[in-house]
């Protein structure tokens, strides 16, 4: 891949993993999150990306680990970028695979971001080369055998997130952001709602959340873009139905967060 280039497909067997093989030189992902996990595997080149307050780099062979609702970037540490394989399955079916290994009950953590271990590699290679290739019993028994390998290898277990501790004020103001995609109110109307004041709420929020309130509206933002997407949804009329002001805003504010624009992921996830 001698140009910026970017495929995005969905797993030919499992519906809720995705797949991302991709050469990025100018690309840069904003600051978001993935509902899932994201297991990258660096081909060639460097990758940089701020995660959780450092800057961390990713060479050929390593792996990259994302946990799910972990906000972090993504750009190129080098002139000539950087290519990797992408793999983005569920939470739901981690869980269940991490179970068929005799995990107790919670949610798999993987505390290592960036590491190298060449068996794991060999996995999530394989595993998603099959994914492209569309070999239906490959894809599906490779993809189980290369989570397996990542949770015995470097998961960590750990409960379920403890929602009493948030702020009763963030809280209610992500179910307000949740509501008013299209027509999400002020700073200062959102804290008004909530009882509480401006700052002290943007300060709160970005602790829970790791994003500032009107960034958290973009990921969710995006998040139903894909969900009306994945269900035949033109893009133009995604961008209105989401609170975008057109489809060119809808498409930045997408390619920054999926990696590529709307309209190739619709195509990928195999929408009429």
């Amino acid at each position: 891949m001698s140009d910026e280039v970017a495929h995005y497909w969905r797993h030919p067997v499992m519906p809720d993993v995705d797949l991302l093989r991709a050469r990025f030189i100018t690309h840069r992902f904003g600051r978001h999150v993935h509902e899932g996990y994201n297991f990258s595997v660096i081909e060639q080149g460097v990758e940089e990306f701020e995660h959780r307050g450092t800057l961390l780099r990713a060479g050929p062979g390593s792996i990259v680990v994302v946990n799910p609702d972990t906000v972090h970037t993504g750009q190129a540490a080098i002139p000539e970028g950087w290519v990797y394989r992408g793999m983005y399955p569920s939470v739901d079916l981690v869980r269940e695979v991490a179970a068929e290994l005799g995990a107790s009950s919670g949610t798999p953590y993987f505390p290592e971001t960036v590491f190298t271990d060449p068996a794991a590699t060999r996995l999530l290679r394989s595993a998603h080369q099959a994914g492209e290739e569309g070999d239906a019993l490959a894809a599906s028994t490779l993809l189980r055998s290369a989570l397996a390998g990542m949770l015995r290898r470097h998961a960590q277990q750990i409960p379920g997130s403890d929602e009493a501790a948030v702020p009763p004020a963030v809280r209610a103001a992500r179910e307000i952001l949740h509501e008013r995609l299209v027509d999400p109110p002020s700073l200062e109307e959102l804290a008004a709602e909530v009882g509480s004041r401006p700052f002290p709420l943007l300060r709160a929020f970005r602790t829970v959340t790791g994003l500032p309130p009107h960034a958290y509206l973009n990921q969710i933002r995006v998040r139903e873009a894909r969900r009306l997407l994945d269900a035949g949804d033109l893009p133009a009329e995604v961008a209105s139905r989401t609170g975008f002001a057109d489809q060119a805003h809808l498409n930045r504010h997408f390619k920054r967060t999926v990696g590529v624009p709307p309209g190739a992921y619709r195509r990928a996830r195999g929408a009429a």
